[in-house]
């Protein structure tokens, strides 16, 4: 699965797509297939504002279909907002494909590396909280402190 996470476009690919992708868009002829192959480059592309593109344009394409390829758009939403570190919006496009197919190995797969990246935000995110708490409490004891002295002069 890690694989297919950091996975990078070729360059070539990505440009390849985008060419295709306006040529459509602009003659009015774009289709889901080639909206699809552009984001997809997107959400592999080494540029955090490629990658939140190829989401939003997924997320267009989930959005008008209630077929069987919203699975396969919920997959790569999934792996995009896991490498844009939305780790719970790719933890619901994994619940959601799970629900439907409950034994899919790859969902599994990158639920598993969700989890752990949600419990390693939660920890950071009680260590910051902590470290500041004990900040805070030192500062109060030394203006506690300092009170005392003044208040004895």
């Amino acid at each position: 699965m890690e694989k297919i996470i950091d996975e990078i476009v070729d360059p070539d690919d990505l440009k390849k797509f985008e060419q295709q992708y306006y040529e459509a868009l602009k003659s009015d002829t774009l289709t889901d297939k080639e909206i699809f192959e552009y984001s997809w480059c997107l959400v592999r592309s080494k540029y955090k504002e490629d990658t939140k593109k190829g989401v939003w344009l997924l997320n267009e394409l989930y959005d008008k279909h209630d077929n069987v390829a919203r699975r396969d758009y919920l997959f790569y939403l999934a792996i995009g907002n896991y490498k844009l570190k939305e780790y719970k919006e790719a933890d619901a496009c994994v619940k959601g494909i799970l629900g439907a197919e409950p034994t899919n190995r790859q969902a599994s797969e990158l639920q598993k590396l969700i989890k752990t990246k949600l419990r390693q935000d939660a920890i950071q995110g009680a260590a910051i909280v902590g470290g500041i708490a004990a900040v805070g409490g030192i500062a109060l004891a030394g203006l506690t402190t300092l009170g005392i002295l003044l208040s004895k002069k």
